[in-house]
């Protein structure tokens, strides 16, 4: 794999961070800095891996002992995950999880006030 390569593959993961989380910053190494929960564990350690593979490729003699098929590996692990991410189902989301939650709280309040106006023999 050639360093142009994987320079390529970091801006493609730097761009989809930046287009989809809306994370900046001047490089990957930064998005990825500043991401820190936002992203899982499993694509936060490829995109740092990435990183790792960015910064041995500087080096020509270097760049021969980076994996292959881990870069790859950890490239299909961050696109996977941004291309999966889509701010209008994100958002349909939260709202629905917020409904929900506000349906079981008056679910709840109001089997407890049945329950104690039962025990009070007002029904």
């Amino acid at each position: 794999m050639s360093k142009i390569t994987i320079q390529q593959m970091a801006d493609r993961v730097s761009a989809l961070m930046e287009e989809r989380l809306k994370i900046t910053g001047p490089s990957l190494e930064a998005k990825v800095q500043r991401a820190g929960r936002r992203l899982p564990r499993e694509v936060r350690e490829a995109a740092e891996a990435l990183v790792a593979a960015l910064q041995l490729a500087q080096n020509p003699k270097l760049l021969m002992q980076i994996d292959d098929e881990a870069v790859a590996i950890a490239y299909d692990i961050c696109l996977r995950h941004l291309n999966g991410l889509n701010r209008a189902q994100r958002r349909r989301g939260m709202v629905l999880d917020a409904a929900a939650r506000i349906a079981f709280a008056l679910l709840v309040v109001g089997v407890l006030l049945v329950a104690v106006l039962r025990w009070r023999g007002f029904i």
